[in-house]
């Protein structure tokens, strides 16, 4: 393993914690979080009419629905809906609670911090409710055995409740738009308007966009907008959006894996109402007796045991730990200090260069980290040398031996492939 670079004012306890920590900021990369914003890539658009179907709509063009998804701009809403997330991982475990404290701090963070709380949207199926007033309330609420955790931002407010701890969350809107607390309540699509915008940011012609007929969704009437790849080798088979007739607004977003079977994500309106719900919905004041934490406290702790809080944070400190964006002239590099990518379309594959340090096994893991690594885990061999490939079945990632990390909604093939070119 390559030694660390670490500052004069590091003790040689300080370098072996930042030893760990990199090593388990790089096997993060095998599962991100926000699994849509690298699934998606880049899509083309081909104009469709829309078959005929249930409700009888009138026809509109793959464009003018794409269109009309931007310009919807709904204000007010309060309603139902389900998320569910099957990566096909297998039980974490106490991983996922591990890796949960890993981000807020050893320890010292808040079970109502949002940051933490809405990562367990990246599993399993979940219940929500949501409410909106404008930009300056909000109120989402997840549901889970007889506890709920709400996120409400009522103003210059954010506020977050876990009844199951009783334990408060605390900051405002300044700090959520800020560098302190950028990220804490962005971090994870949940909405199917915020996973539609996702797979919607660019375009090209590597995927075929068209209507695919129309469908009911809480009651109204839809359009089904179908996003299908062009390209082999992606692992992604099909988006399918339905689009409100009358907003604009997704309803409904599904993603389904080219290897067929359950969808990888599901999420979609059971219960929608687009009147203003009442300014009380969005009020909230401490219960007696709970734990409040302000966004500071949570900042301070992060930072005591060497946990970015903010994107910007940890785009600097991996650019610290391995090594720092390449250089403007060299192939693929994505603009403001991205990841080299290789390849182009759903085909793109993200290369990070850990600096000489590799994924550790299994074994010298250990514990439900080491357990995890190892059930995810192919070794293969090529021009580049040897690495594992860790899979999902959605993102997969291959880890070189020297540090190389190539990631995308790709396959295995895939993976060696764009690892090969790069050499």
């Amino acid at each position: 393993m390559a030694p660390y670079a670490s500052d004069d004012s590091t003790t040689a306890g300080d370098g072996d914690d930042l030893r760990a920590a990199r090593r388990r900021k790089a096997a993060r990369y095998v599962v991100p979080v926000t699994v849509v914003g690298v699934a998606a890539a880049t899509i083309g658009l081909v104009p469709a009419i829309a078959d005929s179907g249930d409700p009888d709509l009138p026809e509109i063009t793959a464009q003018q629905l794409i269109e009309k998804i931007a310009q919807s701009d709904v204000q007010q809403l309060s309603g139902t809906f389900k998320i569910t997330t099957d990566l096909g991982l297998p039980d974490l475990g106490g991983l996922e609670s591990s890796l949960t404290s890993g981000a807020m701090g050893s320890g010292d963070g808040s079970s109502a911090d949002p940051t933490a709380k809405l990562t367990e949207l990246a599993s399993g199926t979940h219940t929500l409710r949501v409410a909106a007033d404008g930009p300056d309330r909000q109120k989402l609420s997840l549901l889970e055995n007889a506890a709920e955790y709400s996120l409400i931002h009522n103003g210059k407010d954010i506020w977050g409740y876990d009844s199951k701890s009783n334990e408060v969350f605390h900051g405002t809107a300044e700090e959520a738009r800020g560098e302190k607390g950028k990220g804490r309540t962005e971090e994870v699509p949940a909405t199917p308007k915020d996973l539609t915008e996702e797979a919607l940011k660019a375009v090209d012609d590597t995927t075929s966009v068209t209507v695919d007929g129309t469908a009911q969704v809480a009651g109204r009437d839809a359009y089904r907008l179908l996003i299908k790849p062009k390209q082999s080798g992606t692992t992604v088979g099909a988006i399918t959006v339905a689009v409100d007739a009358k907003t604009g607004m997704p309803l409904k977003f599904t993603l389904t894996p080219s290897s067929g079977g359950a969808a990888v994500i599901d999420a979609g309106f059971t219960q929608v109402d687009f009147a203003k719900p009442a300014a009380s919905t969005f009020d909230f004041t401490p219960p007696k007796g709970a734990k409040v934490t302000e966004e500071g406290e949570l900042d301070g702790a992060a930072s005591e045991h060497g946990a970015a809080r903010s994107e910007d944070e940890l785009r600097k400190e991996f650019e610290k730990e391995f090594g720092g964006p390449k250089s403007e002239g060299e192939r693929g590099k994505a603009p403001e200090g991205g990841p080299e990518v290789i390849g182009e379309g759903w085909n793109s594959v993200a290369v990070f260069d850990t600096g000489g340090e590799g994924v550790p096994s299994g074994a010298e893991v250990g514990g439900d980290m080491g357990g995890f690594l190892d059930s995810l885990g192919d070794k293969v061999t090529g021009k580049f040398g040897s690495g594992t490939v860790f899979k999902t079945r959605l993102i997969n990632a291959l880890i070189t031996d020297d540090g190389k990390v190539y990631v995308g909604a790709v396959d295995k093939a895939a993976l060696v492939k764009a690892a090969e070119s790069a050499k």
